[in-house]
């Protein structure tokens, strides 16, 4: 074993690499496998008990110095790749592929039902996630004992002083801030991330996202409500599509409704997917309370007007027939793949 140690110090000493091929042949001689050195580690644990030590020795300065040296031979090879000007890779292998993403399937039906409003003549306006009491609650007309202004289904950021701060729960506050600083006529439609104290399930979230609408002019009407809402239904699910309306109660509308849409799937004749009635729910709606109206400065002796609101994720699972709302916020890509040819209006 002592001759086969000097015999490849030896070689070592002399071993030269022109490239980075030759310092990896190197490399699978003496390191490999079935290398040299690494045959002589074999043999060691065969050697006589008194002999272990003094061979063990000089077998691990072999190793290092044949680690040293292989590396030693790559450095000096890439060095004179640089000064010959040739190209450490081999430009003429094919370059990885990289998948693309794509645009977030509520990115992607809230902008479709921001165009669509904007075809109408509405404007966009937008506001803090951060809000007040007052603009979320007290201006839209919710009574000091609302359930709304509870722990359970508001997320308060300051709680000890009359107006405190919280995540708004809808983007109606964004409505009152334009009401307060624009000049009628007024026709917005308020989109962002809205936040609720809600248990997390197929059906519910605690964080989501809504498109609210407000239009405020002399004679604004009840039809001019289902109108519009018609015509947007339309353009979002299909020129067949029907609406109906349902007596509702929001503190902000009076009259208030909820609007369904004819199941899109079974053409209104009953399915899973709005079990079995025909209709498929989208939206609250509703003639702007005049108490609303007079909080942002507005006189409700001549003008009148009406609001919407919509759910982006509810919207989004009738349009592809998702039956479960927290695959949205998973950033799962298998899932989110699937919007990759998904275009917008």
């Amino acid at each position: 074993m002592k001759e086969a140690i000097e015999r490849i110090m030896a070689e070592l000493a002399d071993l030269k690499a022109a490239t980075q091929k030759e310092a990896e042949e190197a490399r699978v001689r003496f390191l490999g496998k079935k290398g040299e050195v690494t045959a002589l580690m074999e043999q060691f644990r065969s050697i006589a008990p008194e002999l272990k030590r003094e061979y063990g020795q000089k077998l691990n300065e072999l190793k290092k110095y044949t680690q040293a040296k292989i590396e030693e031979l790559k450095a000096a090879a890439d060095a004179s790749a640089v000064a010959s000007g040739a190209p450490k890779e081999d430009l003429s292998m094919p370059g990885d592929a990289f998948p693309l993403g794509s645009r977030h399937p509520v990115s992607i039906v809230r902008q479709q039902i921001v165009d669509i409003f904007r075809k109408f003549g509405y404007d966009v306006a937008e506001g803090p996630e951060i809000e007040d009491d007052y603009h979320v609650f007290e201006a839209l007309n919710f009574p000091p004992n609302h359930p709304a202004r509870e722990m359970q289904d508001t997320f308060f950021v300051s709680t000890g002083h009359v107006n405190p701060l919280l995540l708004r729960t809808h983007t109606s506050s964004v409505q009152v801030r334009t009401m307060e600083t624009q000049d009628v006529p007024i026709r917005v439609v308020c989109p962002g991330r809205v936040f609720r104290n809600e248990a997390i399930s197929a059906r519910a979230h605690c964080i989501f996202h809504q498109v609210e609408g407000l239009y405020i002019d002399k004679d604004v009407t009840f039809a001019d409500l289902k109108q519009a809402i018609l015509l947007f239904a339309r353009e979002m699910f299909g020129p067949d599509t029907q609406i109906r309306m349902r007596p509702s109660y929001f503190p902000f509308t009076e009259p208030s409704a909820e609007v369904d849409v004819s199941c899109n799937i079974c053409k209104g004749k009953g399915c899973n997917i709005c079990k079995g009635t025909g209709w498929l729910e989208i939206m609250g709606c509703g003639m702007v309370d005049p108490n609303v109206l007079k909080a942002s400065g507005i006189d409700p002796s001549k003008y009148s007007g009406f609001a919407f609101g919509m759910g982006v994720e509810r919207i989004a699972m009738l349009k592809w027939q998702v039956n479960d709302l927290r695959h949205y916020f998973e950033n799962d890509m298998r899932f989110l793949s699937e919007f990759a040819t998904a275009t917008e209006v």
